[in-house]
Order: structure tokens, then C-alpha cells, then sequence
């Protein structure tokens, strides 16, 4: 017998949970199913874990430093697997909290592999053997780790970001295909403990969907760190002689690099196979779901968000649609703007953006006016030893209308939150120099980068006439 729902949703991740809550807030009847554990990628294989390893490389990075301030710590080490340990522990941790969330907002958590086999139905196998029927649906399933068609990619010591995060040993040397996010942050990781890395980028650059002059800045750095950058790389084959031998194309030349692991970050693509009975697809292409602007399906009282969909994929995005869906669900004006996502990357120093870029105006045809502070004039920055840096703002020529942000410093995956909101409620940079900001901060660099736009900023020397 069919057990009826308001509302179905399939993944527990950061779309489906937050999307459960708000259904629940709103009245509705909720199920929830999960195939693993709660908390999806994000909590379990991603995010979370990633930046308690990258808190852990910082803070090593840190002692290094201890000298500079007048500090001294004798025998200081580390223990990678105790670091791995505190990684467990803190998604246990939240994860737990996750779970008592869904428990006190009275969401129907059931574990299992969903199938959608009809409109309105969905039947749940591999944990409990369940049948749901939903007056809607909201497929909220995330990603799985992309690969190439590399050969030798399913070579032992082959590894994806999932089985890095497994690993409670520190490789000696590591090739890392691909420069992204993915690929960045694992690079700060390792690099920090001492493990021998070299990236592979086919693009041109490092991050290349992100500023041109934040990917420069971060291979100085990384460089600097130890990390052997080779952009413009494209890797051949994989094999094993010993060491595993990654074959790669650059500049029109065959190189080999021999590595104890390598691991491939290529990026990550919906998991939605196995999703839907015969017949009960919605429209897709190449994995992903399509949807229209509130996230409905062409099949009825079926929504999606989040990887799924194979566009932005990121934790916050995916909340934020899941919140959105419910609430037009419930015929609610929805509390979120969507046109405002930022991206974040949890390197040292800190990289974040959004909105559009300069390059991106000039493509749009959007004439734009770009300003930009350094932070090597903070003195946030400077007292604590911060690298290189900078706020860059991009405004619309005329209205001064805020149009983009990146930034490059500490707490910037902070800071870029008050432009998010300056770029949603659509702020001039007038508007944004009337705030007054504390001192010593970093976020005095946001005040600098907008009186630039006047040549007016007080901590930047004045251009030579």
C-alpha cells in the first residue's frame, strides 16, 4: 500500500534537507529519501570535509610563520591520520545535527534507493521497501565524481576526490588531472603536509571559469608553495611501471610524470541514472534535468534542483533553489534571490566571485567601469601575515550600478557576502561607500576597492600625474 505525502524528495543533501524543512514550515506532509547518508556530498564527500583538512593544512602552514610574531613551539609535527580523524569526526558531528533537524521538523526520513516509476509515484528499495505517492516530487540526487575517457583511469591508485577524502595516508607525490575548485583545494592540502604535487590543466589557466588575474595570483602562489602547475596540459593514458606513469600532451610535446597516486578532478556530473522507471523520464540532456524557472519538470507535479540539473554546483545554490521550488510549491513568493550565487574556493587566501567579471562585460557589450584595492595596504591583512591579495569590484558605467565582485584575501568567502546582497538589491557604489566598516578588518578592503571607482581611496597611493 501507498503511503501519501504533500511532498516527496529524493536526497538528503543540502538541497533536499533545507527543502524539506521549509516544506515542513510551510505545512506540508514530507517524506524524505536517502540512499547513504544524510547531508549528501556536501556533508559527507565534500565541502565539510575538505575545509576541515584545509583548516588542518592552514594551521600547519601557520606554525611555519611562528617565528615572524616571536613564537616558538618545540618537537612541532603531524599526524596525517589523526588529521583525517578530525576530519571524521566534524562531519559526524554534523551530520548528527542534520539528522535531529529532520527528526524535530517532523520530516518522514526514509533510507533506500529511490525509483520514480510514474507521475506522483516513487518506490524505495535497497533499505526500507517502501511505495510513496506525492502530490509532487522535488528530485534533489547531487553529483558523482566526473571521469574522463583516460585509459588506465581505473588503474589501482587511481583515485576520485570521494576516495582521496577516504584516505587516511598522505601520498609522497600525486599528479592532480584537472585545475578547478576541486583540484586547487586538494592541491593547498596536500602540498601543505609536505606531498609532492603537480597539476594538469587542459585550459589555459588554473580555475578558468573564474577572473583572469585571481587564477594568475593563485599559480604564483601555489608555485611558490612547491606545486608544479603545467596548464595547457592534456593528459593521454595512465599506466603503472612501478609508480604510476601519467603520459600528458603540452605544447605540442609527449611528457611522462611518474607519481605515487593520481587523482582525478575533472568535475562532476548529475546522478540521475537508475533514477527513473521506463517511461517516467522528464525531458533531460546528457544526465542533467530540465526545468523551467521554478524548477518544475515537463512531468506533472515533478520538480528538480541542484546538480541535478547540471549547471551551478554548489551546496548554497542547490538550498537556495530547493527553498525556492517549495515555496512556489505553497504559492508563496519566494523568500530567496536566485540571481546572486557566489562561488567560493577555500585556497590560501580565500577566493571568492560573483556576478560578471570585466571580461564577461566586455563580451556582453556591457560598458563597466572595474576599480580594485590590493591588500597589502590592510592592515588586517598585514598584521597577520597574509599573502598577496585583492578586492575587485565591476560597476555598470553611468548608473554605478554593482554588477560583479571577486575577491582574493583572507575571509574573502566571507566577506563576499554583503556584495551578494549589494548585487541582488541592485546597489550603486555610492550606496556601498556610505557604509561605515569596522577597523582593523579585512573587510575595509571592500571600502578602499569602491572609492577607487572615484580615485578617492584612502590607503592607496595616488596615481602619478
Amino acid at each position: 500500500m501507498s503511503e501519501q505525502f504533500d511532498l516527496v524528495i529524493v536526497g538528503a543533501g543540502p538541497g533536499g534537507y533545507e527543502a524539506a524543512i521549509r516544506a515542513s514550515q510551510l505545512g506540508m506532509k514530507t517524506a524524505l529519501i536517502e540512499r547513504g547518508e544524510v547531508g549528501g556530498t556536501c556533508l559527507n564527500r565534500g565541502c565539510i570535509p575538505t575545509k576541515a583538512l584545509l583548516h588542518a593544512a592552514e594551521s600547519w602552514r601557520a606554525l611555519q610563520h611562528f617565528p615572524e610574531l616571536g613564537l616558538s613551539v618545540e618537537g612541532a609535527g603531524f599526524d596525517y591520520q589523526k588529521v583525517s580523524a578530525y576530519k571524521n569526526g566534524m562531519v559526524e558531528r554534523l551530520r548528527a545535527g542534520v539528522e535531529g533537524l529532520i527528526r524535530a521538523n517532523g520530516i518522514t526520513l526514509v533510507h533506500g534507493g529511490a525509483l520514480i516509476t510514474g507521475p506522483h509515484q516513487v518506490a524505495v528499495s535497497g533499505g526500507e521497501e517502501r511505495r510513496l505517492t506525492g502530490e509532487r516530487i522535488l528530485i534533489a540526487a547531487g553529483s558523482l565524481p566526473a571521469v574522463p575517457p583516460i585509459g588506465g583511469a581505473d588503474l589501482p591508485g587511481v583515485m576520485d576526490s570521494d576516495m582521496l577524502l577516504s584516505c587516511e595516508r598522505l601520498p609522497q607525490s600525486l599528479c592532480l588531472i584537472g585545475g578547478g575548485v576541486i583540484g586547487v583545494e586538494f592541491s593547498t592540502v596536500l602540498s601543505s603536509f609536505g606531498c609532492k604535487v603537480t597539476i594538469l590543466e587542459a585550459a589555459p589557466r588554473l580555475l578558468p571559469g573564474m577572473d583572469r588575474e585571481i587564477s594568475q595570483n593563485l599559480a604564483m602562489i601555489l608555485k611558490k608553495r612547491g606545486v608544479d602547475i603545467h596548464t595547457g596540459a592534456l593528459v593521454r593514458r595512465i599506466e603503472r611501471d612501478g609508480e604510476l606513469l601519467c603520459t600528458y600532451e603540452e605544447k605540442g610535446e609527449e611528457r611522462t610524470l611518474s607519481c605515487e597516486n593520481v587523482l582525478i578532478a575533472t568535475g562532476r556530473r548529475p546522478n540521475t541514472a537508475g533514477l527513473f522507471a521506463p517511461g517516467a523520464e522528464p525531458k533531460m540532456e546528457r544526465g542533467a534535468v530540465r526545468v523551467d524557472d521554478d524548477f518544475r519538470t515537463d512531468v506533472e507535479g515533478l520538480y528538480a534542483i541542484g546538480d541535478a540539473l547540471g549547471g551551478i554546483q554548489l551546496a548554497h545554490a542547490a538550498s537556495a533553489q530547493g527553498i525556492y521550488a517549495v515555496e512556489r510549491m505553497a504559492g508563496k513568493e519566494p523568500s530567496v534571490c536566485l540571481s546572486a550565487i557566489p562561488s567560493c574556493v577555500y585556497t590560501d587566501p580565500e577566493i571568492a566571485s560573483v556576478g560578471l567579471t570585466a571580461d564577461e562585460c566586455k563580451e556582453r557589450g556591457i560598458a563597466y567601469r572595474c576599480t580594485k584595492y590590493l591588500m597589502s595596504g590592510n592592515g588586517k591583512s598585514m598584521l597577520s601575515l597574509q599573502e598577496r591579495g585583492f578586492v575587485k569590484l565591476v560597476f555598470e558605467e553611468g548608473s554605478e550600478v554593482l554588477l560583479g565582485a571577486q575577491l582574493m584575501c583572507a575571509r574573502a568567502t566571507d566577506m563576499v557576502g554583503e556584495l551578494c546582497d549589494a548585487l541582488a538589491n541592485r546597489l550603486t557604489a555610492r550606496q556601498l561607500a556610505r557604509t561605515v566598516r569596522p577597523h582593523p578588518t579585512f573587510c575595509e578592503g571592500i571600502t578602499e576597492a569602491v572609492e577607487d571607482l572615484w580615485g578617492r581611496s584612502i590607503h592607496t597611493p595616488p596615481k602619478r600625474r
